[in-house]
């Protein structure tokens, strides 16, 4: 999947182009905007640095459409809409955690204070949280570097292909 975020001018809302690896694309608007960091990009580096298949972006890769998102083209696939809310319920914790995560990892790029019970909380290794949040930063000055009307894409990684003997599929 393939997510074009627009750097508008001002405080306008990002628009991101959502690619679907379907063939569906759609248009999203998002939080933050100007030189502020989109909160939908954060998502992308911090769940694409950490690995998070099941958050806000591997939702979307598996046929979530949030309200946010515009139908621009390609055939969706049928019941997509019951797939894309059962998919809602089915990983709501996942979803919350995500956020969460996107949270922390925000706060740590900005140096703010973290309680030692929020990283515990997540149970990842201190240091995964520490790159994510350096990358975090890195592309928030990156961000702020572009001008109007330039893009920041990112590549979602495509799933993992299932494992000899993993009958889940």
């Amino acid at each position: 999947m393939r997510l074009t975020f627009t750097r508008m001018a001002d405080r306008r809302p990002v628009e991101t182009l959502v690619e679907r690896d379907d063939g569906v694309v759609f248009a999203m608007r998002g939080a933050g905007g100007g030189a502020d960091l989109p909160h939908d990009l954060v998502h992308a580096v911090v769940e694409t640095r950490l690995q998070v298949r099941d958050g806000i972006w591997g939702c979307v890769a598996d046929g979530v459409v949030w309200r946010s998102m515009r139908h621009v083209s390609g055939r969706q696939p049928p019941h997509a809409a019951t797939r894309s809310e059962q998919l809602k319920r089915e990983r709501s914790a996942q979803i919350q955690r995500a956020e969460a995560l996107a949270d922390l990892v925000g706060r740590l790029s900005r140096g703010e204070e973290v309680l030692a019970t929020e990283l515990a909380a997540d149970g990842r290794p201190g240091a995964e949280l520490a790159a994510a949040a350096t990358d975090l930063a890195d592309t928030g000055r990156r961000w702020a570097a572009l001008r109007p009307g330039e893009t920041w894409v990112v590549e979602w990684p495509a799933p993992r292909p299932a494992r000899r003997g993993d009958r889940r599929r």
